[in-house]
């Protein structure tokens, strides 16, 4: 690689989310195993979710540290120590503090823009919903990667959809129309797509969301966590529209050693060991994963449905549920009895879950997702059918993908794109959808796809393999930036 001169320097700038900083910060060691000196810049609370991960990185010999600029929480109405959007917890303030969380990343324009004129890196790679990133980064010469955390298939839908707005064209919400140009003849509802993307009136969202795709454009590129070979046409795609992209994922395929896997994003609420014991103890491809990621909530109305789906299904499951368990007499969404009876074929956790260390596990047999994109390739690369139940942001156009183009997956049958509590799902239509990716024919078809792609996107990442090769090309474009 030559001496410290010709190391090629960059920073990483994760949004305050861990559904966004887990795979940056798998993203900077995956550049940092190059011999890139990567620099990870954060806020003082978000800096202990990274740096156990750091530590052990630099114990391998990676050139990876931390820099921490000031979260102005207090200075927005936050209240103090509140310096990451998972950190809020009640619903009926959510959309409020969540616009308090945006308005304080814009103020730390100035302190990062200080850090860039220190250290002057070769490169910034931040987060989409830091879009004021892009001019920081070109007062210094220095070119912005934008990372948006979601697939070049839902990429290219977005960007279809806001050119040709087939969604005004239909004559009610619930009525299919294709998406013009987007190869694959994908057909979505109106119902389907995001609220700020159909909104005619101007609201903090849909401006973010206006300068998030205008810095997109005015940056040097986009660094993708997929592979080329499992959306192929929609990489090609991105590129006939002018668009620089790296696909360097999956990324989480990053972390090799269990300790890796183990202690991504926040302290797990179960025991791993304890866990892998109990999937240990059974059969391959017999049990289901239920888990619906960091932020969708579900009411317990609908936590009710799912259980008694699960028993009715007679499947063995782990679930992941986002609750505590203070009141334990008090758990409203659980049927009387159910975790007696589900003693030996279940596994509820409450809270945090170990997610890639289970998905790898052989006797995982299906995973029900809320189809974010993280969750999703998480899921292609540990080669698992899914039963898909969106809910917010892009995870309707993930469906699409894995249930009408890779057909690895089926829909659990949400029609209806919310922001934070999924539609309500009858246990009925949970059960079957379970039962379709666990047993049977079409079941074993599904999986022997999905193997297939979880077999590709383990090669992707190996020397020689697209992503490994992706990643080497830019790194190589970067330091030939500075000569």
């Amino acid at each position: 690689m030559g001496g410290e001169e010709n190391q090629v320097h960059i920073f990483f700038f994760p949004f305050m989310a861990h559904g966004h900083m887990i795979p940056t910060i798998d993203m900077a060691k995956l550049f940092a195993s190059r011999g890139v000196k990567a620099t990870i810049v954060t806020t003082p609370l978000n800096a202990p979710l990274v740096s156990r991960t750091i530590q052990r990185s630099k114990g391998l010999g990676f050139d990876i540290n931390i820099k921490t600029i000031k979260f102005p929480a207090v200075e927005v109405g936050l209240p103090e120590g509140c310096e990451n959007a998972d950190s809020i917890t009640s619903h009926e303030t959510q959309g409020e503090m969540t616009k308090k969380v945006f308005m304080a990343t814009t103020m730390l324009q100035q302190p990062l823009e200080k850090l860039l004129q220190e250290c002057h890196p070769d490169c910034l790679i931040a987060d989409m919903f830091l879009p004021w990133t892009t001019d920081a980064a070109a007062k210094f010469g220095i070119p912005r990667l934008v990372f948006h955390g979601i697939s070049c298939f839902s990429l290219c839908a977005s960007d279809c959809l806001n050119r040709y707005k087939p969604y005004k064209k239909v004559s009610s919400d619930s009525e299919l129309f294709v998406v013009p140009e987007l190869p694959g003849d994908i057909k979505f509802t109106s119902k389907q797509l995001p609220d700020y993307m159909k909104q005619n009136v101007e609201t903090d969202f849909t401006r973010l969301i206006q300068k998030v795709r205008e810095s997109s454009l005015k940056s040097y590129g986009i660094v993708v966590n997929s592979f080329y070979e499992l959306e192929s046409d929609y990489a090609n795609f991105f590129k006939e529209l002018g668009r620089k992209a790296w696909h360097i994922g999956p990324v989480s395929l990053c972390n090799r050693e269990f300790e890796d896997k183990a202690q991504r994003g926040k302290e797990a609420s179960i025991d791993e060991h304890e866990c892998l014991k109990w999937l240990d103890s059974k059969k391959p491809n017999s049990v289901v994963y239920i888990c619906f990621g960091t932020v969708d909530k579900f009411s317990d109305s609908q936590l009710k449905e799912i259980a008694i789906a699960l028993e009715a299904s007679g499947q063995q499951f782990i679930w992941v549920v986002r609750k505590d368990k203070k009141a334990k007499d008090n758990e409203e969404w659980l049927p009387e009895g159910f975790e007696k009876r589900m003693e030996s074929k279940g596994l509820i956790i409450r809270g945090w879950a170990p997610q890639v260390v289970i998905l790898d596990h052989e006797a995982i047999g299906g995973f029900v997702t809320h189809c974010g994109w993280n969750s999703t390739i998480e899921g292609i690369a540990a080669g698992k059918p899914m039963v898909t139940w969106p809910v917010s942001a892009e995870q309707f156009f993930n469906e699409k993908l894995v249930t009408d183009v890779l057909k690895i997956g089926v829909a659990v049958g949400v029609q209806q794109w919310v922001t934070v509590y999924g539609d309500k799902i009858a246990s009925g239509a949970v059960e079957k959808a379970v039962t379709r990716i666990m047993t049977g024919e079409e079941a074993k078809e599904m999986r022997s796809r999905v193997e297939a792609l979880g077999g590709m996107a383990k090669r992707a990442i190996e020397e020689d393999g697209s992503s490994y090769s992706n990643l080497n090309a830019l790194i190589e474009e970067l330091r030939g930036r500075r000569h």
